[in-house]
C-alpha cells in the first residue's frame, strides 16, 4: 500500500502528498482520510479536490491513524492502482429518501463486478437513517462481498460537508466505492453487559424517547448510577456515556452497540446510529483489558481468515469513543490491532462492516480492521 501523510492538516500539505502518490505511476485514485482538526473551509477542501491530478474518495473524520499513532490534524493518502466505480447518495437524513432506488442508480450503471471486490462505505456519521442504509446495501448488493468504512464527521456533533468524492464534498451523505480488492476482516468491541434487558419502546431514527414505558434519559440515569456511582445529565452527559454504551441483542450474534451522544431537553437520548422501536436492549461497560483484548480478536480473525494476506495492506476503523475511552493507552489498542506492523486509517463516527458471510451493520465503539490484497 502506498502511504503518504500530511500532518500539517493544509491544502498544500495535501497537494504535495497527491502529488508524491502521483509520481507512481501505478496509483490511479487515492484513498482520503482527513482530521477535523484541519479546520478546512469547504470551499478550500473542494479547491484541492478539484486541482488533485488523481480522483479522491473519502471523507473527513474527528481523527486519522498513521504508523499506529493518533492524529487530530493531518490527512492521510492511500494510493490505489485502480480507480474505484461509485456512487453518492444525498439526503442521507430525509424520511423520504429511498435508498434502494438511489442505490441502484448508480450500481447498475457500474461494469460487471470483479471477482474480487470490496465496498467502502463512508457516511455521514451524524445522519439519522444510517442503519436504514445498510440495510438497503445489503438488499441491493448482498453480502458476496466484504463492506468496511465508517462515520464521518465532527465531535461537535454539528453537521458539515465531510464526504470527499472526485466531484466535491458532500453533506448528509453516503459514499459508496467498490474497490477492485479482495479484503480479510475482523471486528470486534468488548463491551460487557452490565443491567437487565430493557424494550427499547418509542423512538424515531437514532432518538430513543422511551425504554420500558419510562423516558429514556431518566432510566438511563439510573441504571448509570446504579452500577458505577456516576450523576449524568445534559452538560456532563457525553464524559460519563462514553463508558456506558447501549447493546442491541441479536439472535445467535454479538450485541450491536449504540453510541449515546447527548440527552435533549425531551428526555429522549440521542445515539450515533438508529435504535428501532421494539428491540430489547441492555446497558454495556468495558475496562481497559476487555477493549485491549477485543483490539487483538479483531486482528485474529481477520489474518485467520486469509493468511496469506499481507499485513502492510491493512486499514483500520476504529471507533473515535474508544478513543475518548482509552485515553493515553490508545497506543496499546493500535499495537494489539497491528501486532507490530504499522496502523493506518480513520477514528470514526460508527463503524461499518461485514466479513462476507456474516451481518452487515452500522456499529458503533467497534474496532474494524481490514486486510487489502493489493
Amino acid at each position: 500500500m502506498h502511504v503518504e501523510f500530511d500532518p500539517t492538516g493544509t491544502v498544500t500539505g495535501l497537494g504535495e502528498a497527491i502529488n508524491r502518490l502521483h509520481t507512481d505511476p501505478t496509483v490511479r485514485a487515492a484513498l482520503v482520510f482527513a482530521a477535523d482538526g484541519n479546520d478546512l473551509p469547504a470551499g478550500a477542501m473542494n479547491d484541492a479536490i478539484s486541482a488533485s491530478p488523481l480522483p479522491l474518495l473519502g471523507g473527513i473524520f474527528p481523527a486519522v491513524a498513521h504508523a499506529s499513532k493518533n492524529h487530530e490534524q493531518g490527512t492521510l493518502v492511500v494510493g490505489l492502482d485502480h480507480l474505484p466505480d461509485y456512487g453518492v447518495i444525498d439526503t442521507l437524513s430525509a424520511p423520504d429518501t429511498a435508498f434502494e432506488p438511489a442505490i441502484s442508480a448508480f450500481a447498475d450503471t457500474w461494469p460487471d463486478e470483479p471477482r474480487d471486490a470490496t465496498y467502502l462505505v463512508v457516511v455521514d456519521g451524524l445522519a439519522a437513517r444510517t442503519s436504514d442504509l445498510i440495510e438497503a446495501l445489503f438488499f441491493s448488493l448482498g453480502l458476496e462481498h466484504n463492506f468496511i468504512g465508517g462515520g464521518a464527521g465532527s465531535l461537535s456533533l454539528q453537521q458539515s460537508p465531510c464526504i470527499i468524492t472526485p466531484e466535491g464534498l458532500h453533506a448528509d451523505s453516503a459514499l459508496v466505492a467498490r474497490l477492485a480488492l479482495p479484503s480479510a476482516i475482523g471486528v470486534s468491541h468488548g463491551w460487557q453487559p452490565i443491567s437487565e434487558t430493557m424494550t427499547v419502546t418509542e423512538s424515531e431514527g437514532n432518538r430513543v424517547r422511551t425504554i420500558d414505558w419510562q423516558p429514556a434519559a431518566e432510566l438511563y440515569a439510573r441504571e448509570v448510577f446504579a452500577h458505577g456511582g456516576a450523576r449524568i445529565d445534559a452538560d456532563n452527559f457525553f464524559s460519563i456515556a462514553k463508558s456506558y454504551p447501549l447493546g442491541i441483542a441479536r439472535y445467535g450474534a454479538e450485541v450491536v452497540v449504540r453510541d449515546p451522544l447527548m440527552m435533549n431537553d425531551a428526555g429522549e437520548i440521542v445515539c450515533v446510529g438508529e435504535v428501532p422501536a421494539g428491540c430489547r436492549i441492555r446497558l454495556l461497560n468495558g475496562d481497559m483489558d476487555t477493549l485491549l483484548t477485543a483490539a487483538g480478536d479483531a486482528r485474529s480473525e481477520a489474518t485467520t481468515a486469509h493468511p496469506q494476506h499481507s499485513i502492510d495492506t491493512a486499514l483500520l476503523f476504529d471507533c473515535i469513543s474508544r478513543v475518548l475511552f482509552l485515553d493515553a493507552d490508545l497506543d496499546r489498542e493500535l499495537d494489539a490491532v497491528g501486532g507490530g506492523a504499522p496502523v493506518h486509517g480513520a477514528f470514526t463516527l460508527g463503524e461499518i462492516a461485514n466479513s462476507g458471510r456474516d451481518y452487515l451493520d452500522f456499529l458503533n465503539k467497534s474496532i474494524v480492521y481490514a486486510i487489502l490484497d493489493q
